[in-house]
């Protein structure tokens, strides 16, 4: 490997597992790990002392690394220094991560993000559509993410932590996130495959996940179908909601549920068109991000970005 070449390294921090990759200027990655937080969680000094330990065997093994993007699945402080609520890690709260990393490794330069505004931030940097300088990410997985990328910079509201989408109430009171994130897609199903086993097919009896939902939708399995538009709805309340507030023209969709978006964008792009005016609907472009599953750890990376020049 060329030493002389600039790499970053991409950290995408999550309940279960760390991903972590060596991030080349253009948005390749060179080298990828992923690690179990199994033993983070259970060390007896906590996660972060363990985590930030836990990297020294990477700076070991990638000695002309810099500058190293962090992407955190929760609410981090607005100067990006403090993890505030994280859901998947609460040992993580309130303890000052940059501090302690700076401390361990005085010689690196450390950006720490939110994750859904990460991979927003990764589209920005990396993405093959080139987005513009304004858009809205949606990232669809375990819950419901979502970012603003303002003028080139993530928008993070007067405390930091800005565009929580899926926190949004949606039908009967319930957070969004609640209703269309992983375990309410699944529940959706549940109901669907209740109502209509003649049109179940392979799905009744079958061990439920988003994967097998995705796949029997491509093969025209009507109750997936039907999910999807369920879904579809939902989200393309809340776009609604979200675009007369931003009014923004490009949206895009990522995180794992995203590549069943071709079923649900008839019904988004219905709700949409029905709810908003000729000024919102000439523009609005919807579109699928294009990291997919590398975009925890490229938007990690591409946070040594921001405000640095390259």
């Amino acid at each position: 490997m060329d030493k002389a070449v600039t790499h970053f390294l991409g950290v995408d921090v999550g309940g279960t597992h760390l991903k972590i990759g060596l991030v080349d200027k253009n948005g390749q990655i060179v080298d990828f790990q992923k690690e179990d937080t199994t033993p983070f969680r259970d060390h007896k000094d906590g996660f972060g002392p363990a985590f930030i330990a836990g990297l020294a065997k990477y700076f070991e093994k990638y000695p002309e690394v810099e500058k190293v993007g962090i992407g955190l699945p929760g609410l981090i402080s607005k100067d990006r220094t403090t993890p505030l609520e994280i859901p998947a890690i609460p040992g993580l709260n309130n303890f000052n991560l940059k501090e302690g990393l700076k401390n361990a490794y005085p010689d690196k330069e450390f950006f720490l993000e939110n994750d859904a505004a990460a991979a927003a931030i990764g589209e920005f940097y990396f993405g093959k559509d080139n987005p513009s300088d304004n858009f809205l990410f949606i990232t669809m997985g375990t819950g419901i993410g979502s970012a603003l990328v303002l003028d080139g910079e993530v928008f993070k509201g007067s405390r930091g932590n800005a565009m929580e989408m899926g926190h949004m109430l949606s039908k009967g009171s319930a957070r969004l996130e609640t209703l269309i994130g992983r375990k309410g897609i699944l529940d959706i199903l549940e109901r669907m495959i209740a109502a209509y086993p003649e049109k179940a097919g392979r799905l009744e009896g079958a061990e439920l996940g988003t994967h097998l939902l995705v796949d029997t939708a491509k093969e025209g399995n009507e109750v997936s179908l039907m999910v999807f538009k369920e879904v579809g709805l939902m989200l393309g309340e809340a776009i609604v909601s979200t675009i007369r507030i931003l009014d923004v023209t490009e949206v895009y969709f990522g995180g794992g549920i995203s590549a069943g978006l071709e079923f649900m964008l008839p019904e988004i792009e219905r709700t949409i068109r029905q709810y908003l005016t000729i000024y919102y609907n000439k523009d609005l472009v919807l579109k699928k991000a294009t990291l997919e599953n590398n975009a925890g750890t490229l938007g990690a990376a591409a946070l040594c970005f921001m405000g640095s020049g390259l």
